[in-house]
């Protein structure tokens, strides 16, 4: 049995079969329910002409059907497309087009822009659409109803032996351009994103078989992924979680309310989230859910985003013995690292985030050589081992990210820039497209606003650079202080940055607050 990702998944469903594979909106399947419709699914697609390698887009927010989508396109050797729900009509229209999509299943009230778009997609054979309540115009879409296709096929396992070399990929937005499809093995993505290695204690599964023992290890067995399945960090939570047999938890669309209720409801243990956009809210919401039993959760993992020290102590204070993990990582590369936090213990180094490396997790210098502990140069993350072929497409774009380094070595480096602490830990200082030049000297904007958010008194930041005669261009900050709006410093600034005229909407503008930002290097504030 090769580490092929549906044969991971199938592994799991003849060992737990009866237990419950996931909850969403309501709605439950066990493994082998899961199973089943699975295999009807991926019977249907090939029947209506999707192959080995085809591409199928999945377009719909978090719901039973996404995963169960998920699993069918890789039964029958096929790569399922993520399709980000909230893309306007040319991001969608573009993705589409250089994805080459083959089949689509989508949710009705997306069939409108199905149809949009349509002329993108001149390879597409088959469509299916999730009903999902929105009674959206079908015109143009030629989709059968979701339901109606299961039924055609057939709920036996009785595919075509699968292999390592199967592809995976997943569309990233990234922080510039339109989306980018990075391509994996599904052997070298199990081990970097999957499970297949631990990134705290460096254990790796020698053969598949060693994920049924590694279910039997002590810790949480209920996961609930708050983010949308459109991004990879859900997408790993739940098949990781899968192969060991665990049981996963969604949500259609996140809330802070109902995400507490549902821990609740399911009693939850590890909850994962994206940094503050989701921490926050949660945290603030807290308060409110005095009524709710939380006393399952004790495990939070938050990646893809700052989860900053402000708001891990607002968790902390509800939940004492809780544990709190930072995953660091990009689509590009997968796992470069953890923090593990603890009450008390949530200070970062330097401004930053700053993680213990994990296996394969380096920073090179600009001429590809591997950053020495402490040594104060400046370098670029990068990863070394499992990582992924290419960008989709992309010749130009991959060969500067995938590379071959003068030490012989094959890495994945998509740009951010970091430090090697004199303790080996690494912290991360931004993306170097968005680094503000002020007087020579290069400022990462996410290093700023890390420091900026661990001030109790924030609730959000953005740095920019705006010009300066002397030095080019100076740091300012834009800060939305917690509670109400105004106060001492305040200012409104409009979509442009420019402070608002009087009377103008506040649908229109963002509440700001200025403060003084010091360089140590040399004497002088922006």
């Amino acid at each position: 049995m090769p580490f092929n990702l549906a044969d991971l998944f199938e592994q799991a469903v003849d060992h737990f079969g009866e237990r419950e594979c996931l909850v969403a909106n309501g709605v439950r399947r066990t493994y082998a329910e899961m199973e089943a419709r699975a295999n009807q699914l991926a019977h249907h697609l090939a029947a209506h002409g999707v192959r080995p390698g085809d591409h199928v887009g999945i377009y719909a927010q978090n719901c039973v059907e996404w995963v169960e989508t998920l699993w069918a396109v890789f039964k029958i050797r096929a790569v399922w497309i993520n399709i980000n729900y909230r893309y306007v009509e040319d991001e969608l229209r573009y993705l589409v087009e250089n994805a080459d999509l083959r089949a689509i299943v989508f949710a009705r009230e997306y069939a409108p822009r199905v149809a949009s778009v349509r002329s993108a997609m001149p390879q597409l054979v088959h469509a299916i659409y999730v009903e999902d309540g929105s009674e959206a115009r079908l015109a143009g879409t030629g989709a059968i109803e979701y339901e109606a296709a299961l039924a055609t096929g057939s709920p036996e396992r009785d595919f075509a032996p699968r292999s390592e070399d199967d592809r995976y990929i997943l569309y990233t937005g990234g922080t510039t351009g339109m989306p980018k499809g990075v391509v994996w093995r599904h052997g070298d993505v199990f081990f970097a994103l999957g499970g297949g290695i631990d990134q705290a204690s460096g254990w790796k599964a020698q053969r598949p078989e060693d994920m049924i023992e590694k279910a039997k290890a002590p810790g949480p067995q209920v996961y609930f992924a708050t983010a949308p399945l459109m991004h990879g960090a859900s997408q790993w939570s739940v098949m990781s979680r899968s192969f060991v047999g665990n049981k996963n938890v969604l949500l259609a669309k996140f809330e802070p309310r109902a995400v507490w209720e549902l821990v609740a409801r399911e009693k939850v243990q590890a909850l994962f989230i994206t940094g503050d956009a989701m921490g926050r809210p949660l945290a603030e919401a807290l308060d409110a859910a005095g009524d709710l039993d939380l006393a399952s959760l004790f495990l939070v993992t938050s990646t893809a985003a700052v989860f900053s020290p402000t708001v891990k102590d607002q968790f902390f204070e509800r939940f004492p013995n809780l544990i709190i993990v930072d995953g660091v990582g990009a689509s590009e590369v997968g796992g470069n690292g953890l923090l593990l936090c603890t009450k008390g213990k949530t200070a970062m180094l330097g401004g930053g985030p700053t993680f213990k490396p994990g296996p394969g997790s380096v920073v090179l210098d600009e001429n590809l050589r591997v950053v020495e502990a402490g040594s104060g140069v400046v370098g670029k993350l990068a990863r070394t081992g499992h990582i992924p072929l290419e960008y989709y497409k992309d010749a130009k774009k991959s060969a500067e990210t995938f590379f071959t380094a003068p030490d012989g070595k094959r890495y994945s480096m998509p740009g951010d820039f970091a430090r090697v602490e004199p303790d080996g830990q690494v912290t991360l200082l931004g993306r170097g497209s968005v680094s503000i030049n002020s007087g020579g000297e290069k400022i990462y904007p996410e290093e700023v606003e890390h420091a900026i958010k661990s001030h109790p008194a924030c609730w959000d930041a953005i740095v920019i650079g705006v010009p300066d005669e002397r030095w080019g261009s100076r740091v300012a900050a834009i800060v939305q202080p917690l509670g109400a709006a105004g106060g001492d410093g305040s200012v409104v600034l409009d979509p442009h940055l420019r402070i608002a005229t009087e009377g103008e909407p506040a649908a229109s503008a963002v509440t700001a607050i200025s403060i003084e930002l010091t360089c140590p290097s040399r004497e002088r504030a922006a």
